[in-house]
């Protein structure tokens, strides 16, 4: 059998498996935390997760918030539609169209901090972030590039109905002010902690800008209906969801005066909040 048509063949092979891992996603799975390796390469990796889910008290010099990266991303991103960080390091780098060009994982994690986080973000080259993409990297070994995986980021929700603020302040009143406090404020630094991760706060100085990738509509309903109230995610319907995430979005936040730079291609997303 000629060798150019055995190549071709491969080729076509090839390309048909690509297809078929960005049709069919994998089932989400997460390593265990016990599976961390002993050793210097282990060591790094537990000083990731250390700042990821205790982010203000690790980087003090950066974060000024009261958020840490664990608030959005549960259990330390390992909980499918909760923007988890298992498979994110075959993801990268990729083109973003808010900056119109191609961006790093380092990257990434530095516009979340700067945005979602509301603080400075750490260098591409120091130690936090050579932590955190360790991190990230061990929860990934075992997803191969090019797979899609069930729960990623924070699909949107199979309806995009009209949201009622005034509706959902109600609902928040009634659902969410336990937890996240009736001023939005939450409640991180309880001792003890109900919880290990806290109860952040959804608003004001505290809390993620303008900018975030929560502070849009359609991510923040599907975060809540997937995943709120804490540990009973899918409870609420998608117009509670919706109705919830239309107060809590429109609350004072802090602005973010980069922002003028996002999509200068075009393309910016309906639910942007400027």
């Amino acid at each position: 059998m000629p060798r150019a048509f055995i190549l071709a063949c491969c080729l076509v092979m090839a390309s048909l498996s690509m297809v078929w891992a960005e049709a069919e996603p994998i089932p989400f799975a997460a390593p265990e935390e016990n599976s961390i390796p002993a050793g210097p390469d282990g060591d790094l990796i537990r000083r990731g997760l250390l700042i990821l889910t205790d982010t203000p008290r690790q980087l003090p010099d950066l974060v000024h918030s009261r958020l840490r990266c664990s608030n959005c991303h549960l259990k330390a991103g390992t909980v499918a539609y909760a923007a988890p960080w298992v498979g994110v390091t075959t993801r990268y780098p990729r083109y973003s169209r808010r900056s119109a060009g191609d961006v790093s994982l380092p990257q990434r994690i530095q516009g979340c901090f700067r945005r979602s986080l509301n603080s400075e973000a750490p260098a591409v080259d120091s130690e936090p972030m050579q932590a955190i993409v360790a991190y990230m990297t061990w929860l990934s070994e075992e997803i191969s590039e090019g797979y899609r995986l069930e729960g990623w980021g924070f699909p949107r929700l199979a309806e995009m109905p009209p949201a009622d603020r005034q509706r959902g302040e109600q609902l928040f009143v009634q659902r969410c002010a336990v937890c996240h406090g009736k001023e939005g404020q939450g409640r991180l630094d309880e001792t003890p902690q109900r919880y290990p991760y806290g109860f952040p706060p959804l608003w004001g100085k505290d809390s993620f800008n303008i900018a975030a990738g929560m502070a849009r509509l359609h991510k923040a309903a599907a975060f809540i209906q997937r995943n709120m109230p804490f540990s009973s995610g899918g409870i609420l319907t998608i117009q509670q969801a919706y109705d919830l995430a239309d107060f809590v979005i429109h609350q004072p936040r802090e602005d973010y005066p980069p922002k003028v730079h996002d999509w200068p291609e075009g393309g910016k997303p309906s639910d942007a909040r400027y």
